[in-house]
C-alpha cells in the first residue's frame, strides 16, 4: 500500500521555523520526485517545492525562495521541508506528492501519490 505521510505542522509565531517531513512507503522512492504543496482556505492549491530523484534538483516558488529548503534521504525514505522567517501567508495545510515523471507537472499526473496534509499556522 502506498503512503505518504505528513508530519511536522502546527502554530508558530511569525519569524519561526518549522521542518515538516513526508514519510514514504509502498513504492520505490529513487525512482520518484517528491514536492510540497500547500492550500490555503479559499485559495488554489500552490506548488511550492520538488526536489527531483535523478540529480537531486531543488525548485521552488518565488514566495518561498531563501526561506525554505527541501531535502531527501533516500535510505529513511522521508522528504523535508526546512521552513524559516515563516510569515502568516505560509499558514496553509501542506501536503507532499510523488510523481515517477520527475518535478515538471508534479502533482497533476493521474498517478501521482498524495499525502493528507499537514496543517502549519503562523501568528502575526
Amino acid at each position: 500500500e502506498v503512503q505518504l505521510v505528513e508530519s511536522g505542522g502546527g502554530l508558530v509565531q511569525a519569524g519561526g521555523s518549522l521542518r515538516l517531513s513526508c514519510a514514504a512507503s509502498g513504492f520505490t522512492f529513487d525512482d520518484y520526485a517528491i514536492g510540497w504543496f500547500r492550500q490555503a482556505p479559499g485559495k488554489e492549491r500552490e506548488g511550492v517545492s520538488c526536489i527531483s530523484h535523478s540529480d537531486g534538483s531543488t525548485y521552488y516558488v518565488d514566495s518561498v525562495k531563501g526561506r525554505f529548503t527541501i531535502s531527501r534521504d533516500n535510505a529513511k525514505t522521508k522528504v523535508y521541508l526546512q521552513m524559516n522567517s515563516l510569515k502568516p501567508e505560509d499558514t496553509a495545510v501542506y501536503y507532499c506528492a510523488a510523481s515517477q515523471r520527475g518535478c515538471y507537472g508534479l502533482g497533476y499526473n493521474k498517478d501521482d501519490y498524495w499525502g493528507q496534509g499537514s496543517q502549519v499556522t503562523v501568528s502575526s
